[in-house]
């Protein structure tokens, strides 16, 4: 059976490079590094073996984002919170283990270990001492010092993860750190939906690219029950590899509740795309924009609307061919 969420993206990220930091017992030849190949094939993705000495690891790291350039680093787990120190470079740390030795401590990571992915010296297992313990903490405790321009840096935190916890910590420090949908070790629908959103907002800033801008009204996205409507969040999805999609919602003068309930609805159901993409608006003809997709036509909005519910646009498959005929335009 097809897996719905393998799927390339040939321009994003063309012709640059991504360097992947791996996590704890893992290697250059994790499951992360293929799909980073797989899913970017015009990306030059590179990874190494790291030590088991902290140490070690760093000055590594450190040694090969010196020589390697790379445009972009991903880390996860123990390598988000290598990541997280190698600093001038956009990061994306998923689920970072900022405190890899309570970790360790806490989920079983000391004594006899056996490497999750085959390594380039061949070694199948090591023996991770309350010594060694010691020495993550002298490193994890670099963490957040000199800090660079925040922009650079993004946080990815599973909402189930059973082993790590620190969107708190990230947050003291940086401001873009999101939650999404999964557990601590990311899997093909946590990469396509999580991480290669944020992915082409660094490479189009990198790019200096700017996308079409589509406003979406939340009522076409949900029902008077605030159920998902159909197919909405296939168009969403669909729209957001061209676009840049914002949702509109309107702006009660005082229900605080009301705000918190389209935040949460939002955050549940668009998740990652929607962070800093929700606007509080009762005044349609004050936004800048392309395209706006909405339940109630505004007749003074400059750009092109799609009434959402009529003859033309009953459903969001419809929405989808539209746009279709357009190739991103």
């Amino acid at each position: 059976m097809e897996n719905p969420y393998i799927k390339q993206y040939p321009q994003l990220m063309k012709g640059k490079k991504i360097m992947y930091v791996h996590g704890f017992a893992s290697s250059a030849r994790s499951g992360t590094v293929t799909r980073l190949r797989e899913m970017l094939p015009e990306a030059h993705v590179v990874a190494f073996d790291l030590p088991i000495d902290p140490h070690e690891a760093i000055h590594l790291l450190h040694q090969k984002q010196q020589e390697e350039k790379p445009d972009l680093i991903v880390g996860t787990s123990m390598g988000g919170m290598y990541a997280e120190q190698l600093r001038g470079t956009d990061r994306i740390l998923v689920n970072p283990a900022f405190q890899i030795a309570d970790t360790m401590g806490a989920h079983g990571m000391i004594g006899h270990q056996t490497f999750l992915n085959p390594r380039e010296d061949g070694v199948q297992e090591f023996i991770m001492t309350k010594t060694m313990v010691k020495e993550y903490r002298a490193v994890q405790e670099q963490c957040f010092k000199g800090l660079d321009d925040e922009e650079k840096v993004w946080g990815l935190f599973g909402d189930e993860d059973p082993l790590v916890h620190t969107q708190p910590l990230f947050s003291e420090h940086y401001r873009k750190g999101i939650w999404f949908h999964g557990e601590h070790r990311m899997n093909d629908r946590v990469f396509t939906e999580a991480v290669i959103p944020v992915i082409r907002w660094i490479d189009d800033r990198q790019n200096g690219t700017e996308r079409p801008v589509i406003y979406i009204s939340i009522d076409a996205l949900r029902d008077e029950r605030s159920q998902q409507r159909s197919s909405a969040m296939k168009a969403f999805k669909y729209l957001l590899e061209s676009y840049n999609l914002f949702i509109i919602a309107p702006s009660p003068t005082y229900d605080s509740e009301y705000i918190k309930g389209v935040q949460e609805w939002t955050k549940d159901i668009v998740a990652v795309p929607a962070f800093e993409h929700l606007i509080f608006n009762n005044q349609r003809h004050l936004l800048l924009g392309d395209y706006l997709i909405d339940a109630i036509p505004c007749k003074d909005f400059m750009g092109t609307q799609l009434h959402f519910g009529d003859d033309t646009f009953k459903t969001w498959e419809d929405i989808i061919e539209f746009f279709s005929r357009l190739g991103g335009q």
